[in-house]
């Protein structure tokens, strides 16, 4: 039997060194983010997404084997263990196979079998199910077990005894329901039809005479259907042809040609009907889910990565509009480190009159500030507010651009505690406005104030298993945090929370020791934060930035313990770290490849993986990967549905990638759904192979309902003369 460390070697495709130094880092204490940055070298340089699945497999193979243990203990103190039973004990692959095992030998809840066992009747069940060919007649063999002080006052009632115990035996065996479950999973249907006799026109209007073969379902189908039948608009199951079920059991319990045929072969069709298939059914909805749940959480997980991910617009000052009817438009304009300068609440949706007083009041607010960039929130009242800014900058003359930002969340975040910690004298309104502005200058610094089930890049997410949810979308933006990095002295707590090592007390500490004693003027200097020891330190080090230090490794991701072979390295290669912290070493990686990559690693200290790293460190001190990536795009004039036409040619970002399609954002208060037929001229299996969150793309209009408001798109470009 292959070792945890073998079967993840195989599962992932990597050797099992490399696997084995990983699970000894992840028991040693170490985070997904410094394993994945810091000890390339012990792993072959796999990516954060791939430790964090070999730390969900080793968890899982880790109770798989907790479990086997569990299970032979319980039988063995039943003497019932024995080496062939063990042995298929440690065989089992999954927690199913092991229940499945488990359950002849399980306590059970008092059923027909066990009442008809307290009766007397297995030693008749036991003759029976030998089934020899000279074998007793059933009803002869039934004479001998009646006995009315046991409640057997017939034959008849005798057999129906021993057809419950064959019954719960047949449905006990592990290989029978092995068998039954693939052959179900291979030909069986999900059905599901309207639970009213007269539905009415429903979102589940799809599903209302609905079948599908169970291995083709699709995760966006299970967790709609699961949804309707919990709302009780559909009735739903499992369809599966009783003949072709019956023949692997018939197979495994009948003997041909003996006395006793015809009763195991009626009480094999009772376990069937009665125990197998309601059972498996109910394992193949389970099943169903949890595949939908996992590729919905994934799903999820893909879609926040480019949203935190999406490029900052930083240091400029910026005007957050919060768009709203009955309480007006809430306004607040931040400088270029998100520190609030004006708010204001003006009324654009009531009249014209309002309208105009609103667009000379922000007039106002931008030249005072000098206000670079608009961010308008998408909710309600967002298109109104649009077309008001518009008109405010053509007769500013232009200088000014805006950006719809997705707002999901922020009214969440200005009612929690920490947006009243943050901003105790600003109104709850106003914040939401001010947390629109930062999400312009920097998505990620003020998206993790929010739990990321409210970013809304995600399909059904509270109906997904919480935990499991929280735990992914949590390693997703720790994972971003760390990619970008940190400033020690201007971070706020929930983002300083993601850092690897830290977590929300000590986060909480850092901002509190930098408001008693001031800034940080080294990394090192972060040890004197409470409860902040050695172990945390070397995790957190080497994402944390600090640009107020002498040191100017200290500005970059080289963490402490490779300084000395940074320094070590600027040496061989001719510069020191004044040439670093003034820009001027240009030539460092071609004088690494002439002096030698290997030879340098050798002379340095450490591993190539390592030695690459740090070179991009000191060619970039305090470089952020997302400045590589496509600006987003600012506008300066308005669009409408009416406007859009049949082949017309546009530039959007996307919004969502969902299972079957991409949302984008065209700049007309309504996203475009590209079917995924429509995202490439190639077969394309899920639309996240071709764009992800946050992308600019290009499309081209296919069809616009205004009524419902349906914009059809397509990523294929049209031939000369094809509308």
């Amino acid at each position: 039997m292959d070792t945890i460390i073998q079967i993840l070697a195989k599962e992932l495709g990597q050797k099992e060194t490399y696997i084995q130094n990983v699970v000894n880092l992840i028991d040693e204490g170490n985070t997904i983010p410094f394993i994945a940055r810091y000890r390339k070298e012990l792993h072959g340089a796999m990516d954060d997404t791939t430790l964090r699945t070999l730390a969900d497999r080793l968890q899982y193979l880790r109770n798989l084997d907790k479990r086997r243990e569990e299970v032979k203990a319980a039988i063995e103190n039943q003497g019932k263990l024995t080496e062939e039973l063990a042995a298929a004990i440690d065989g089992a692959a999954t927690l199913a196979e092991v229940e499945d095992l488990y359950r002849p030998y399980k306590q059970k809840r008092r059923t027909r079998a066990t009442m008809a066992k307290e009766k007397g009747l297995e030693p008749l069940a036991d003759l029976l199910f030998a089934q020899a060919m000279d074998g007793p007649v059933p009803e002869a063999a039934a004479e001998d077990y009646i006995d009315p002080e046991k409640g057997v006052e017939t034959a008849e009632e005798a057999l129906q005894g021993a057809s419950d115990i064959i019954a719960e035996r047949i449905s006990d065996d592990a290989d029978i329901r092995k068998l039954l479950r693939e052959l179900v999973w291979k030909k069986g249907y999900l059905v599901s039809a309207a639970a009213a006799k007269e539905p009415e026109d429903t979102v589940y209007r799809l599903y209302y005479e609905f079948r599908s073969p169970l291995n083709r379902l699709q995760g966006h189908q299970i967790l709609a259907i699961n949804r309707g039948e919990r709302e009780e608009v559909l009735k739903v199951g499992v369809e599966m042809d009783r003949e072709t079920a019956l023949i692997p059991i018939r197979r495994r319990v009948l003997n041909p040609g003996a006395p006793a045929m015809a009763f195991v072969r009626s009480a094999a069709e009772d376990a069937y009907d009665r125990l197998i298939f309601p059972s498996v059914e109910r394992e193949m909805r389970n099943l169903l889910t949890e595949q939908a749940d996992e590729g919905a959480i994934k799903m999820f997980g893909l879609n926040l990565k480019p949203l935190l991910m999406q490029p900052p617009v930083k240091g400029f000052v910026t005007m957050g509009l919060d768009p709203g009817y009955r309480n007006g438009c809430k306004v607040a304009v931040v400088d270029g480190t998100g520190k609030v300068l004006d708010t204001a609440v003006v009324y654009p949706t009531f009249n014209e009159k309002k309208k105009q007083e609103a667009i000379d009041l922000l007039s106002k607010l931008i030249r005072k500030h000098g206000v670079a960039h608009i961010a308008i929130g998408n909710g309600t009242a967002s298109r109104e507010t649009e077309q008001m800014a518009v008109e405010m900058i053509r007769k500013l003359g232009g200088g000014v651009s805006y950006m719809i930002v997705n707002e999901a969340g922020a009214s969440v975040y200005s009612a929690s505690k920490l947006a009243a910690e943050e901003f105790p004298d600003y109104d709850v309104n106003l914040r939401s406005a001010v947390s629109i502005a930062r999400r312009l200058q920097d998505p990620l610094a003020e998206l993790v104030k929010i739990d990321p089930k409210s970013i809304g890049v995600g399909q059904y997410q509270h109906d997904m298993p919480q935990a499991r949810l929280d735990e992914t979308l949590g390693g997703v933006v720790e994972d971003c945090v760390n990619a970008v990095g940190v400033d020690l002295n201007t971070a706020s707590a929930p983002l300083l929370a993601y850092v690897a090592g830290l977590n929300n007390t000590t986060a909480k500490n850092i901002v509190k020791y930098r408001e008693e004693n001031g800034a940080f003027t080294t990394r090192k200097g972060v040890l004197k934060v409470p409860k902040l020891g050695p172990k945390a330190f070397e995790q957190c080090a080497g994402f944390l930035r600090v640009p107020e230090s002498k040191n100017v490794l200290d500005h970059t991701g080289v963490h402490p313990e490779s300084y000395e072979a940074a320094q070590k390295l600027l040496e061989l290669c001719g510069y020191t770290l004044k040439d670093v912290a003034a820009g001027s070493i240009g030539e460092l990686a071609d004088r690494v490849k002439a002096y030698g990559r290997e030879k340098a690693a050798e002379a340095c200290g450490v591993g190539l993986p390592t030695l690459d790293d740090i070179v991009k460190e000191l060619l970039k001190p305090g470089r952020d990967p997302r400045d590589e990536l496509p600006k987003p795009i600012l506008r300066t004039d308005v669009m409408e549905m009416k406007d859009l036409k049949p082949g017309m040619e546009l530039t959007g970002t996307v919004r969502n990638v969902i299972d079957f399609g991409v949302f984008v954002d065209i700049g007309v208060h309504q996203d475009g759904l590209v079917h995924i037929s429509q995202l490439s001229n190639r077969r394309v299996r899920h639309p996240s192979e071709v764009c992800a969150v946050g992308d600019i793309v290009t499309v081209w209009v296919l069809d616009v309902d205004e009524k419902k408001k349906r914009i059809s798109l397509t990523m294929k470009k049209p031939r000369e003369g094809a509308v």
